[in-house]
Parts: structure tokens; C-alpha cells; sequence
């Protein structure tokens, strides 16, 4: 059957082929410990009892009809409201976008400022830039970052790609790696935005700057979250924030993502999204508006998610901190943000007990779900190279007694291999 070039060769996700092989095995039985899927387990992870009690009202109250293009003005204004009390940041409704998650509004940011052959900058590990280029046709451009600096990009690694790009994408705290930009870093960067704008000439297409936040209210300890627009105010008329409840709230199924920056822009975006018809529900709108300018409520919830994602964070960090201590070949960056663990697990090359080479990072991967009966997603699925050995931990679904109960079969199956 004939299909469009695009749909020919678009790439599947990596994260769902491995969720494929993890459904076959429960299918068969198994129980694996699924550390793969960005997401929360709702049973482990419910939404706020407020937020659930706000929708049900909602529904039962008729708000069952298209929501206006750019979403619910009450929710432009709370969002208003919430950033300014929890970011600092000042943004007005009408610079604010909401839609169906966070995914829509990262699409229509690479609609509204990208063309064909333009160039896209972002780092390597990070998640779907690669994707939205392929989409777009765009010149994707993957500047590979280093475990020292926690797979952060750094503005010289980043500056030798800047000049002529159109978008320079980035993330914080970052989806794969769960680390964070220090506020000395990203000033750096910022200010490589800035000397690049500065060289356009009259009437040429900027440098826009997409930033990713969706995960700023999860961060642990004295890690502390940054903005580009906070470090540099002038970068305000280049800079497109993308953000929403479905990751602090652990409401990825709410559907209610928002997106800010300046007016004209998002004004392009909304005409985007409306074309996609990718509108966040109304009756979540409606009862998202009322819930998150209820302070106490949402502090107290974040305090009790942050405990629990930490401690299970924390457990898989301090297992594998164990095991290199024990001679394996494996290590782990200590958990900064989000709900991810960097961990490395270094054993290309070795055979497994029925004979068969491990040969890359996926090969490690599924040894390990078979074996082990755990699974992470290689830092391949997010554009670094098959001999990466580093992998993202996601611990949304599972409870800590899983992650415990996992570490005995990780140190055993890894024991195996000569």
C-alpha cells in the first residue's frame, strides 16, 4: 500500500517497542518491575483528591463542550496566578496556551517557529526533539552531552551549532536524565541566545528558545529550579515555556498541559492547536483552574509526591551505588529532579549463561528484563549511540517495595555474565 514519505519513514518510539516485549512477558505470567513508561501508576500515584472531586463536579455541572481555542480563560488566569506565586514568572492570560498535555504545545512550537531545513538545536540525551525534526523536515541537530556534566549541555558544547539555528530546545529538570541546570550553566547559555539574536539582521527569523519546565515542581533536596526568562530578562520575546499539571500532579491522563510566552507567538500556536483539535478536556480545565490557586492544597499534595518519587529514587540510586561498590560495573547519578534515574550499566561485550554476546545497549536491556524481570530504556531511545550505556529509571509505576525487591535480581543477573 502506497504512503506518504513521512509515514514511510517516521521512527517508531524505542520506549514503546521495549514496552512490547515487557507486555508479551506479563502476557506469559511474569511479573517485571516496568521502570520504562514516563508516567505514574495511578493506583500508586493518585491525582489530588481536590482535582478529582473539582472534574466530577465539573462533568456533573455540563462542562461537556468545546473549550475555547486557547483554553478556559479562569485556567489562563490561575495558570497566571500559579506562576507568578510558585515561578516568579509574570505572564498574562493572553500569553498563555492550553491544550491536551504538554505534547501539543512542543508540537505547535516546532509548527509556529520551524520551516523546512531550518536548523533545531537540543542535546542528546532528551526526549523526542529528534522526532519533531523528522516531522518538520527541519535539520536536527544533537550535540552529545557528557555524564560528567550530568548529560546537561553546556553553552561550548552547544555554541559551535548555534549560529543560523532557528530553535534551540532544552529541558529542566530533564526527561531522560531526571538532572537539572545549575544557574550558572544555563546563564551561559542564555547569553549565547542573546549574542546570536544580537547578529541577526533586520527582518531575519530569531533564535526562539523552547523550554521545557513540565517537571520544575520536582525537584528534591537544595536543587533548585532556573528559567531563561528569570537569568535574562530579555530573552523574554524569544523564549517558549512549555509546562502543565500532568507531571507534578501525576495527572498524565487529565490531559491539561499550558504553554507561555510572548503574545504574538502563542497567538500562532493557538490557531495550531486548534487546528489539531488538540483542546484539553473542558470539565478538567474547569476544575484544574480552581485547583491550583488553592495553595494549601497543592503544597501539601507536592509534599507528600515528592517524598515518595525521592525515596524510590533514592533506593535504586543507593543499590547501585552498592553494586560498584561491590566490583560491578554499573553507577548511577544521585537523583536531582523529575522522576528519572540516570543509571549506567557497562556490560557490552560480556556473554550471557546460554552463550550470546551483549552487544549494545538494548541487548543489555532485554537480558535484563528477562533475567531480572526489570526494565529501563537505553539512552539510545533518545539519541545518543547504541554503545551508550547509560539508561533512564522511571519510578512513577512502581512502589518502592518493587524497586527494593528488584536490586537482589539485578546483582544476580549481572553476576551471571562473564
Amino acid at each position: 500500500m502506497k504512503v506518504s514519505a513521512l509515514a514511510q519513514n517516521l521512527r517508531g518510539s524505542e520506549i514503546i517497542k521495549i514496552a512490547g516485549e515487557i507486555n508479551e512477558l506479563k502476557r506469559q505470567g511474569q511479573n517485571i518491575a516496568n521502570l520504562t513508561i514516563g508516567d505514574y501508576d495511578s493506583n500508586i500515584y493518585p491525582i489530588p483528591g481536590e482535582l478529582k472531586k473539582g472534574i466530577v463536579d465539573a462533568y456533573a455541572e455540563n462542562q461537556t463542550n468545546y473549550p475555547p481555542a486557547d483554553g478556559v480563560l479562569t485556567l489562563r488566569e490561575s495558570v497566571s496566578v500559579f506562576l507568578k506565586s510558585r515561578l516568579g514568572l509574570s505572564y498574562k492570560p493572553n500569553e498563555i496556551l492550553i491544550s491536551g498535555g504538554s505534547r501539543p504545545l512542543i508540537y505547535s512550537t516546532y509548527l509556529a517557529v520551524v520551516d523546512e531545513g531550518d536548523k533545531v538545536v537540543f542535546p542528546a540525551p532528551s526526549w523526542n526533539n529528534n522526532h519533531y525534526c523528522d516531522l518538520l523536515k527541519a535539520n536536527g541537530v544533537m550535540v552529545q552531552t557528557r555524564a560528567e556534566n550530568n548529560f546537561m549541555p553546556t553553552a561550548d558544547e552547544l555554541r559551535p551549532h548555534i549560529k543560523g539555528a532557528t530553535l534551540l530546545a532544552l529541558c529542566s529538570p530533564l526527561n531522560p536524565t531526571g538532572t537539572m541546570f545549575s544557574k550558572k550553566d544555563l546563564e551561559e547559555i542564555c547569553d549565547l541566545v542573546i549574542a546570536e539574536n544580537r547578529n541577526r539582521a533586520a527582518g531575519e527569523k530569531p533564535l526562539y528558545f523552547l523550554y521545557d519546565q513540565i517537571y520544575s515542581q520536582l525537584t528534591f533536596g537544595n536543587n533548585q529550579h532556573f528559567d531563561p526568562v528569570t537569568l535574562r530578562p530579555e530573552l523574554r520575546d524569544y523564549v517558549i515555556f512549555i509546562d502543565g499539571a500532568s507531571k507534578c500532579f501525576a495527572a498524565t491522563g487529565v490531559r491539561v498541559g499550558w504553554g507561555f510566552g510572548p503574545e504574538a507567538l502563542i497567538n500562532n500556536m493557538k490557531a495550531i492547536v486548534g487546528h489539531m483539535g488538540a483542546w484539553s478536556p473542558k470539565a478538567e480545565q474547569v476544575a484544574m483552574a480552581k485547583y491550583i490557586i488553592d495553595e494549601a492544597s497543592v503544597n501539601s499534595y507536592l509534599t507528600t509526591l515528592k517524598s515518595n518519587i525521592q525515596a524510590s529514587l533514592t533506593a535504586l540510586h543507593n543499590g547501585f551505588q552498592q553494586l560498584k561498590t561491590e566490583g560491578f560495573a554499573v553507577d548511577s547519578i544521585a537523583p536531582m529532579g523529575a522522576i528519572y534515574l540516570t543509571i549506567k550499566i557497562d556490560y557490552t561485550g560480556k556473554k550471557t549463561p546460554d552463550g550470546t554476546i551483549l552487544n549494545d545497549s538494548a541487548d543489555i536491556n532485554f537480558y535484563l528484563i528477562k533475567e531480572a524481570k526489570i526494565a529501563f530504556v537505553p539512552f539510545s531511545a533518545f539519541g545518543t549511540g547504541d554503545d551508550v550505556n547509560w539508561f533512564r529509571a522511571s519510578v512513577g509505576a512502581c512502589t518502592l517495595q518493587d524497586i527494593e525487591d528488584a536490586l537482589p535480581r539485578i546483582k544476580a543477573a549481572l553476576a551471571k555474565l562473564v
